[in-house]
């Protein structure tokens, strides 16, 4: 039979099935596109299983084509890879400007894991109650004009105050498989309870002393909704490393260098100090912003960004 995974414990996985769901274990190893994986399978897989004797678990067997996924390098194991989720429609990435603070870098790093497989991504701002003052009004006012001419639509929310954030997501989640991401602490789970409320995610109070989020989410799980389409929640992200991204591709992923790409000089152009390069014209002359062309050469130099 074939089920799709809904939630990811490491060793057991709980797989949807039509006669409904079944705790199953993997059966062996599965070399899958070369990717060395701490994770062989993902919540979002559809797979095929077979129920062993006991006919109350199953052991999964194949892992089926994915349509899409997405992957970030590994924080525990060097020249390994994680995937998040897979089989999207769409990603939420949540973000705060404080408590955690979620840098511009992290948000473009996310967006190109997203855009490689043209996945659409949504940016929600979250603990909208929390800001206020010129400094909160300029980081806010860079995510609008920054993202949005790019096409990534920016909702201000504050799952903690508000109490229409249902009917708010409704449209924007109907009929759709949803990843929602974003560092710990930011707000998932709230979010999450608001949008599922049988979810019933457990929530935590930032660390006062590191300023960091608490990870309150150990497991990644898939949630239905009731219009159709399903949430995936995953533990809270420290970093976003980009994996097996060529350097000449790598401008491919950020949409306001797509549209001049072949029309540089040489047909190898990174875009960094080449004569005759259109994106590097391009940025001079305001149509790209510094602070995502910043984010490309970081990427590209593999340099940290904390901006």
């Amino acid at each position: 039979m074939q089920g799709r995974v809904i939630k990811s414990t490491g060793s057991w996985y709980l797989v949807q099935t039509d006669g409904g769901v079944v705790a199953s274990r993997l059966k062996g190893k599965f070399k899958q596109d070369e990717l060395k994986l701490t994770n062989p399978i993902a919540v979002g897989d559809w797979v095929e299983l077979e129920k062993e004797q006991n006919q109350e678990t199953a052991v999964i067997t194949d892992i089926l084509p994915r349509e899409n996924y997405v992957i970030r390098k590994s924080t525990r194991k060097q020249h390994f890879s994680h995937i998040i989720a897979s089989n999207l429609d769409q990603a939420i990435l949540v973000i705060t400007m404080k408590s955690p603070r979620t840098s511009l870098g992290f948000i473009d790093r996310f967006l190109v894991s997203t855009e490689s497989f043209r996945i659409p991504a949504i940016l929600v701002v979250n603990k909208m109650d929390q800001m206020s003052g010129e400094k909160a009004d300029d980081w806010l006012l860079d995510i609008h004009e920054i993202y949005e001419p790019l096409g990534y639509h920016v909702i201000e929310v504050s799952a903690l105050k508000e109490e229409n954030l249902k009917e708010k997501f409704d449209l924007v989640l109907a009929g759709k498989s949803t990843l929602i991401s974003g560092h710990s602490g930011v707000g998932k789970s709230t979010l999450l309870n608001a949008l599922v409320p049988e979810a019933a995610q457990n929530t935590k109070e930032i660390s006062g002393f590191t300023s960091k989020g608490v990870h309150t989410t150990t497991f990644a799980e898939l949630f239905a909704l009731e219009n159709g389409g399903d949430l995936i929640d995953t533990p809270g992200i420290k970093e976003f490393g980009i994996l097996d991204i060529e350097d000449n591709e790598l401008s491919h992923y950020f949409p306001e260098m797509r549209k001049y790409l072949g029309q540089c000089k040489y047909n190898n152009c990174q875009h960094l100090n080449e004569p005759g390069c259109v994106v590097l014209e391009k940025l001079e002359a305001g149509y790209i912003h510094p602070y995502r062309y910043e984010s490309y050469v970081n990427i590209l130099n593999e340099e940290d960004d904390y901006r």
